[in-house]
């Protein structure tokens, strides 16, 4: 089908005609028309297809029509006005579009800039950290954001005539769903309800069923997951070799534009280092960036300029269209079988060709035989010639520690740490500062790194059933509750403590009551025999 054949807004048309493109992709074909006849939708394809022009176009096309014109129109036009108009439209209305990341709002948004060159329509990005403009006709937003300025009684919901959810299963797994669902329950149920997405589950459908939408379900992927035109391979590779074979990969593509995709966000910074460092210039954007860093990571990137590898985590991986990516690299492969699809659907797009390769080693079969599953067809094995491996080059820093931290949670081991412990240095008195006593710790097996427990020389200071032991294994006096104290460098020469015998005194006043250590026996007796002299 043919742009032409859906009788859109002249003014539509025209910035449709600028942009060059003539024929709709499936999704369009058959997602527009129910979507200009106000039914609800629910669209699956695969990335890059056109979902965003999908509903952006005939959402557009419903405004305009809503708008009085002073203008003559024929019978034809009118007919088509009254099938497509929404019905009281007032200048406070708006379409709301839903999104998981604050880069697909902008990229949403972007869209919506083109396509309303020439008819004036306005709409806002709006997620952390950015306002709200009011009187536009499109609000795109990240749900968290939209949330906090409703609370703030900035956005009423009860404007909304239509709402989309863009890539509903991904917000879904970001933990979205109960935000989706109170949006829901305060927007008007005679509102529009598109779902757009790569894939679709179904408790997003469930969902969109629960608030009364039965929508028209099209499926343009039911028997592929991924797009035709990208020619994915794997090189199985150990996983000290994962920096050589990246480089190799990359210089023997030489890629126009490329993305490298890895799973922790601490090492982006790491594999973008190392690229730099071997004459492959490169840009880093994870969440560890403030939003105004990864706009401008962002904007440098899409430019035409030499900066034309971007290292990410998967929050690049959902809805990001830069045209002329025409190289993907999994440094590592994802968990999520359905991360794969959208990683390496950055490439191919809008009917180029494009080349995804993925490292995968030992660590990385578990998610290799789900991908594959996923799938239903074994992934291309592929390799390097020899002499396409680059020999030469400045290694990667250590990667020493498991970095745990991944783009979707929180936390990961500090870089400090160790196994078992806070630190793998022994605590012993002479890092004390002068004058400082440390509490001798309880009786555990050895850690490593830590000699075993009866160490001497620098190990911890120890313990047995009777009570602590100074280093050099002198002995305690077993009934003595007093704190063993470490002796500082200055203080080599301790005093002799007297030793207590049986009913003396140990060198100083009585006490006033009975030492912890004794017995309930030893307390009568010894109450008896003060009272008897």
């Amino acid at each position: 089908m043919k742009f032409s054949e859906l009788t859109l807004d002249s003014r539509l048309q025209q910035a449709i005609q600028k942009l060059g493109y003539d024929d709709c992709t499936p999704i369009q074909e058959q997602a527009m028309p129910h979507v200009l006849e106000g039914r609800d939708v629910a669209g699956l394809a695969q990335t890059g297809t056109g979902k965003t022009a999908a509903f952006l176009l005939p959402l557009m096309e419903r405004i305009l029509r809503s708008i009085p014109s002073d203008q003559e129109i024929t019978p034809e036009e009118r007919e088509k006005t009254h099938q497509r108009v929404y019905k009281d439209w007032q200048a406070r209305n708006f379409i709301l579009v839903l999104v998981p990341t604050r880069e697909l709002a902008d990229q949403v948004y972007d869209n919506l800039v083109v396509l309303s060159e020439f008819c004036g329509i306005q709409g806002v990005s709006i997620y952390g950290g950015t306002g709200y403009d009011k009187q536009r006709e499109f609000v795109i937003a990240t749900p968290g954001r939209l949330l906090d300025l409703y609370k703030e009684h900035d956005v009423d919901l009860k404007q909304v005539r239509a709402v989309v959810f863009d890539e509903a299963d991904r917000m879904f797994d970001m933990g979205f769903k109960d935000d989706m669902v109170y949006i829901l329950h305060r927007i008007p149920r005679e509102r529009q309800l598109l779902v757009f997405s790569a894939t679709l589950n179904f408790e997003v459908l469930n969902t969109a069923y629960q608030f009364g939408s039965e929508p028209t379900e099209i499926n343009i992927s039911r028997d592929q997951a991924k797009a035709e035109n990208v020619k994915d391979i794997l090189y199985h590779v150990g996983n000290n070799d994962k920096p050589q074979h990246l480089i190799s990969a990359i210089k023997s593509h030489n890629p126009q534009q490329s993305i490298i995709f890895t799973n922790y966000k601490t090492n982006v910074e790491r594999i973008a280092r190392f690229l730099n460092d071997n004459g492959i210039q490169a840009m880093a954007i994870s969440s560890l960036l403030s939003q105004q860093q990864r706009t401008r990571v962002m904007q440098e990137f899409k430019a035409q300029n030499n900066m034309n590898v971007l290292v990410a985590t998967d929050v690049a991986a959902r809805g990001l269209d830069v045209q002329g990516v025409d190289l993907v690299v999994n440094y590592e492969l994802p968990n999520d079988p359905e991360s794969y699809v959208h990683r390496i659907g950055r490439t191919g797009r809008a009917g180029a060709s494009g080349n995804a390769i993925s490292l995968v080693s030992d660590k990385d079969v578990d998610s290799l035989m789900r991908i594959e599953e996923y799938l239903k067809h074994k992934v291309e094995v592929g390799y390097l010639e020899d002499s396409a491996l680059i020999k030469e080059y400045k290694p990667m820093t250590s990667d020493e520690f498991h970095f745990r931290s991944t783009e979707g949670g929180s936390g990961g081991r500090d870089r400090n740490s160790r196994q078992g412990g806070r630190n793998d240095k022994p605590r012993d008195s002479r890092s004390a500062g002068k004058g400082a006593t440390s509490r001798p710790p309880a009786s555990r097996p050895s850690r490593p790194g830590q000699p075993s427990v009866g160490a001497t020389g620098a190990g911890p200071v120890t313990t047995t059933g009777q009570g602590p032991q100074k280093r050099n294994g002198a002995n305690q006096n077993p009934n003595s509750k007093k704190r063993f104290e470490p002796k500082n460098a200055g203080d080599q020469k301790s005093r002799p403590r007297p030793t207590p015998s049986k009913g003396s005194r140990s060198g100083g006043p009585t006490p006033s009551r009975p030492r912890p250590n004794q017995s309930l026996g030893a307390k009568v007796k010894g109450f008896f025999k003060r009272l008897l002299g």
